[in-house]
Order: C-alpha cells, then sequence, then structure tokens
C-alpha cells in the first residue's frame, strides 16, 4: 500500500480542489444590532447545472478503522459539495486529481473550525472523522442526472493513511 502524508489544510494548499471554510482571515459584518457578525462570501456553491437546486443536510459520521485504507475515491460531475464541522472536533479530507496516480493524492488535516467545498469534478474520499457521531452540515446538489461517481481501486492501488 502506498502511505500518503498528511498537510495542515490552508486556503493556498486547497485552492486546486475548491474552498477552505473558516473565518480566520474573513472579513466581519456587524449585523443583528451589533450583536452578531457575519462572515461572507466564504465558498462557491456550484449547484445549478442541469436544474439542480441546492440541498442542505447534516451528516452523522463515524471513525474508519485505523490506519484508513484507501479503496474509493469518488466524485459530483454536476455540482459543489460542501462540509462544514458543527462540532470542534478535528477530521480529514482526501482529494487527488487522478485516482489511479498515486502521486496525485493530497491528504488534509482539518480542525473542527474547518470545512471544505470540494469543486465540481474534484475528486475526493468520503468522509474521514476520527470522532464517534462527528456532525457535519452538508451543502451540495440535489435533482436531476447522476452527480455522484465512483471509482474503486483495484488492490495494488489502494492507499493508506495513518494519522
Amino acid at each position: 500500500m502506498i502511505k500518503i502524508a498528511i498537510s495542515s489544510l490552508s486556503k493556498a494548499a486547497f485552492t486546486p480542489y475548491g474552498d477552505v471554510i473558516e473565518t480566520d482571515g474573513a472579513q466581519r459584518i456587524p449585523i443583528n444590532q451589533g450583536f452578531a457578525e457575519r462572515f461572507n462570501d466564504l465558498a462557491t456553491i456550484d449547484v445549478n447545472s442541469a436544474g439542480g437546486t441546492a440541498n442542505v443536510s447534516v451528516i452523522a459520521a463515524n471513525p474508519r478503522p485505523l490506519p484508513i485504507v484507501i479503496k474509493l475515491m469518488e466524485r459530483h460531475p454536476l455540482g459543489s459539495q460542501l462540509f462544514f464541522p458543527l462540532q470542534d472536533k478535528p477530521w480529514m479530507v482526501l482529494v487527488c486529481s487522478d485516482p489511479k496516480n498515486a502521486s496525485s493524492y493530497r491528504a488534509f488535516a482539518a480542525n473542527g473550525r474547518q470545512g471544505v467545498n470540494y469543486g465540481r469534478g474534484v475528486w475526493h474520499h468520503p468522509l474521514l472523522v476520527f470522532d464517534s457521531d462527528s456532525r457535519f452540515m452538508v451543502v451540495d446538489r440535489q435533482g436531476p442526472g447522476n452527480n455522484l461517481e465512483e471509482l474503486w481501486l483495484e488492490e495494488g492501488q489502494w492507499h493508506c493513511i495513518s494519522p
């Protein structure tokens, strides 16, 4: 198996794959008579192709056995997909430009205050968490057409992540 190195999640490193959603460095806009702050334009939601609309949901995820063996990658050809943690728990993001090219894989350690918005067509692994019942708000596309493409890797192409 090929071991994938893990980097800290940052906006600069993740730009080829989509957006990092975090309030650090974002413009603070006072709202509600100064009792709240709004952070605008944190991600580009891309869900309108082929008659799609935005779907907002919550996912509860559980950890996979360690080390994590990567056998599957997926992408969404008709829209972006945003994950934002609802608890302050670290989690992991795995992306690649070509699932069959080991050197294209990138793993990122996300803190519990960072989310990601995978760009349309970006290969990524399903949600990777370290704690049981890790909850995420998800914004993705619903509507006509097939917006999920999965690629199961052959055993010789499996990868391994060991946080």
